[in-house]
């Protein structure tokens, strides 16, 4: 038995983790890697897999069930389009899309061919995102007063001259929405509105972004955003790049009978460890039975998606004063610490405040908002 035909669009980077998880599955007999495609060429493949330069080219030459889509944010809806419209199903690393508009062309897909689509939100498969959501629910915290997401996250001058889209708002025309948000930080907004409830289109009132920048991008690295979703919560994101340390990410839930702290990276609550299911076996299981329910489909990640449309339409990020920057290291290894960032991510995330309202001396009142 070899299980599922899948190939991986995008094997390099984080796409090589995918090509493992493949690997590992085909041990198994619950997957056949058959194929991949990237520009950059094969990695370290078994002799057998075959390698093209792009899926239109895969997908003419040989037949698969699911492709697993790993590449620059830009190409996601054209790549998951023509998957789908092939025949395939698709685990589609996040974030799905660029803007809203394209969040409605690739439902309309979806919902034309029939395909399964997930999208790679990890945490929302984690055992601990899902207790939580469970303890919030069953009262265990109380009325809750708020939700905050925390990312204290260091990255260099390398992390930025990875790909020609890395730290883009656009792209030769084309929407990118890179940044400290709706990229390396979407994880923490997606766990905080699934612990909501509030993952749909329709399940967000309003946002408020204030994005900033120290490093020499176009995109935002430090940022504090405030959903508020239709239920009425407030969920406060404030993340930086530009930390002294790089920590993992938390959401917080602030119930008046406690608060509770996860760490999704680590699967933690508190100090308490959790399991978690992987995105593409539960693909597959879906595919043998569709009566197994997909952890991310598309249509979950429509809140999300109101966030990355919030931050496109955003005014472009501030630039921070010099005078609040220190730098470390040089060539790739050269980084940007913001002067007491931690302070005021910390301060942001407790009083679920903006920047601008507890006065971080790099912030200005609200440079975007959408509602």
């Amino acid at each position: 038995m070899t299980g599922a035909r899948v190939a991986v669009v995008g094997i390099h980077g984080h796409g090589a983790s995918h090509v493992r998880n493949v690997a590992r599955l085909a041990a198994a007999g619950r997957a056949e890697l058959v194929a991949v495609a990237d520009p950059r060429g094969g990695g370290d493949l078994p002799p057998d897999v075959r390698v093209f330069g792009g899926l239109d080219e895969l997908l003419a030459a040989t037949r698969v069930d699911v492709v697993v889509i790993c590449t620059p944010i830009q190409t996601h809806v054209p790549l998951a389009e023509l998957a789908m419209r092939a025949g395939a199903d698709v685990l589609l690393e996040k974030p799905p899309t660029a803007s809203m508009v394209e969040f409605e062309q690739l439902s309309a897909v979806v919902a034309e061919t029939g395909r399964a689509l997930q999208v790679g939100f990890q945490a929302q498969a984690s055992e601990a995102t899902l207790k939580l959501a469970a303890m919030m629910a069953e009262g265990r915290l109380g009325e809750i007063r708020g939700i905050s997401a925390v990312g204290k996250w260091v990255r260099k001058a390398q992390y930025f001259q990875r790909a020609r889209w890395s730290g883009k708002r656009r792209l030769d025309g084309v929407d990118v929405v890179d940044g400290a948000v709706t990229n390396p930080l979407a994880h923490a907004t997606a766990a905080a509105l699934l612990l909501d409830g509030s993952t749909g289109v329709d399940d967000v009132r309003s946002i408020e972004t204030e994005l900033y920048r120290a490093n020499p991008i176009e995109s935002d690295d430090t940022s504090s955003v405030r959903i508020t979703t239709s239920r009425g919560t407030p969920i406060l994101i404030a993340v930086t790049l530009c930390a002294v340390e790089h920590l993992e990410a938390t959401v917080i839930v602030h119930g008046s009978e406690g608060r509770a702290v996860l760490t999704y990276q680590s699967d933690l609550i508190g100090d308490t460890k959790y399991g978690r299911a992987d995105l593409l076996e539960n693909l597959l299981a879906h595919r043998a039975d569709p009566g197994v329910p997909l952890y991310v489909p598309l249509a979950a990640t429509g809140g999300f998606t109101r966030v990355v449309e919030a931050v496109r339409t955003a005014a472009d990020p501030v630039e921070i004063p010099g005078e609040l920057v220190r730098w470390e290291g040089e060539g790739l290894e050269r980084r940007p610490i913001l002067l007491d960032v931690e302070k005021w991510i910390d301060r942001a995330s407790d009083e679920l405040a903006l920047f601008s309202e507890i006065g971080a001396p790099w912030a200005v009142r609200s440079p975007g908002e959408s509602s």
